[in-house]
């Protein structure tokens, strides 16, 4: 059964019970945004208009997600390293560590205002997030793959968070497609795609298309649409390491196929990608403006919430 045909299927099963998908469909400014990024191209110029320190622990993020004038931002607090195995023990490629799960909610200015734990026991990383009109949608996995994960919700106004469900894989991201109400996500390093209900039955699971790109964090911005920020890590001829970085937007109705990528030439001061963990997109008049937090909160430089404005043509 083609994915068309599937989700047609799921979305009407949840409509015959009775129950309510997402109303919110963010047809204005969402619509804005696919726009406008489907009209960038590797050419385009965008200018950094802010670069804001932030102030407070962050240690790695992950995921961002815009809700109205507040930023959340997901991020992993690391206590104990994962350590390699010589060889696989019971599947695994690595022990699993330990640590602390965090969703920081921010204004724009980069002023902390609440931090939300999200995990439990080994399940502490949290990865790429959403917002759905109605509540920031948040996984927290095993800090390595192949292992299990666990998505919870967030209430923006309360700050309660609840457990929807469980997966049997390690989910690096989430997103909440407003049209039909389900789940989609990505596994280790995006290779695996998923779509579950919102009561975490899978009814998709496929190869990802694209191998220029490991999605880090994804965003729903139309019908049935998400933008995904990503990286891949590649050497140089001298043995150095490299960063490419990009934008994709897929079309999460038709088996995510890839509808606009671009390559984003841009560099943090500790010399990342800025695609690298978390990005959001949003229009503001005439700009298509990116956020993005490459950098660690234990390097030299701190995470630097920086921002980035194209013109809209």
């Amino acid at each position: 059964m083609r994915r068309k045909t599937l989700v047609a299927s799921v979305l009407a099963g949840v409509l015959v019970a009775g129950l309510s998908v997402v109303g919110a469909d963010a047809a204005g400014r969402d619509d804005k945004v696919v726009r406008a990024f489907e009209a960038t191209t590797r050419s385009t110029a965008w200018t950094q208009v802010a670069r804001i320190p932030l102030k407070f622990p962050t240690y790695h993020p992950q995921g961002f997600a815009l809700v109205g004038d507040r930023i959340y931002l997901s991020s992993v607090e690391v206590l104990e390293a994962p350590v390699p195995y010589p060889v696989p023990v019971d599947g695994y490629d690595r022990t699993p560590g330990k640590g602390i799960g965090h969703v920081f909610v921010l204004d724009r200015q980069g002023n902390l205002l609440k931090d939300i734990r999200v995990g439990e026991g080994t399940a502490y990383h949290p990865g790429g997030i959403d917002y759905d009109g109605e509540n920031v949608w948040v996984p927290a996995a095993e800090y390595r793959p192949n292992s299990r994960g666990i998505v919870y919700k967030i209430n923006p106004r309360t700050y309660r968070v609840s457990e929807q469900f469980r997966v049997k894989d390690h989910v690096g991201g989430v997103v909440r497609d407003r049209r039909t109400g389900l789940v989609h996500g990505v596994s280790w390093g995006s290779r695996t795609l998923y779509a579950w209900t919102a009561a975490g039955k899978q009814v998709d699971k496929q190869p990802n298309q694209s191998h220029l790109l490991d999605y880090q964090d994804c965003d729903y911005v139309g019908r049935s649409k998400q933008l995904c920020g990503g990286v891949t890590g590649l050497k140089t001829p001298t043995g150095g390491n490299f960063e490419l970085g990009g934008l994709a937007l897929l079309d999460l109705n038709d088996d995510n196929r890839i509808l606009h990528e671009i390559p984003f030439p841009a560099y943090s001061t500790a010399g990342h990608s800025v695609t690298r963990n978390p990005v959001a997109l949003e229009v503001d008049g005439s700009k298509l403006r990116l956020f993005t937090a490459p950098d660690d909160g234990e390097g030299a430089t701190g995470t630097e919430l920086l921002i980035y404005e194209s013109p809209i043509s």
